[in-house]
């Protein structure tokens, strides 16, 4: 949480160049991401796989977004093998408010719902198991443009699920280099807990 709050506040005092490109909340990306939990009795388990994730303005301050991620593993032992999913999909809306130029202050909520399943296939047969939880986030936090081909975003929050999912802070940093006014390659890790999201992938705006 104090890396977060620490690069918002670096974004907010950068000075940035009147030629800079301005913030588009119109995009769609997509590439690899991975869950870690950190336990040492497990041996900090994590799961890997692709997501995909757009937005799109629909109104000056306003935009609404959505993504959807899918993570595996397969653990292999002497007479079978256990094989342990999650789909996350979410659904938000978002506000956004310039501070500078080429600073906006962010604010979203969003609806997350975690999917885990668990298949245990031994001695030829298999079970099953699946289980699911809704949650609900707000955030807020900075989205800026340190320079003409680079932008970076901090923001933290809370998510909490009722009964089944205690809340919890969340927080998220992130960052991309342009290619175009198009396309760019997108960084982010967030977290909440003791698990971790680490994201890499492919962006084109509009």
């Amino acid at each position: 949480m104090r890396k977060i709050l620490i690069v918002a506040a670096l974004l907010a005092a950068a000075p940035f160049s009147a030629s800079a490109e301005a913030l588009s909340y119109t995009y769609v990306e997509g590439g690899w991401t991975q869950f870690k939990t950190n336990d040492d009795l497990l041996d900090d388990p994590k799961v890997d796989g692709a997501y995909l994730r757009g937005s799109v303005a629909v109104a000056e301050q306003v935009h609404v977004f959505g993504g959807w991620s899918r993570t595996s593993k397969t653990y292999h032992y002497r007479d079978g093998s256990m094989k342990l999913e999650l789909n996350q999909p979410e659904l938000g809306i978002g506000y956004h408010m310039p501070w500078t130029d080429r600073v906006d202050f962010t604010a979203d909520a969003a609806w997350v719902r975690q999917n885990v399943e668990l298949t245990d296939r031994y001695y030829g047969h298999s079970e099953r198991y699946k289980d699911h939880v809704n949650l609900g986030r707000v955030t807020m936090g900075v989205r800026g443009k340190p320079s003409r081909m680079t932008e970076a975003w901090a923001k933290a929050g809370y998510m909490d699920g009722g009964n089944n999912f205690k809340g919890t802070w969340v927080g998220t940093l992130g960052g991309q280099v342009n290619f175009t006014k198009t396309w760019g390659l997108v960084g982010e890790i967030s977290g909440y807990r003791d698990v971790t999201q680490f994201s890499a992938g492919v962006r084109a705006s509009f």
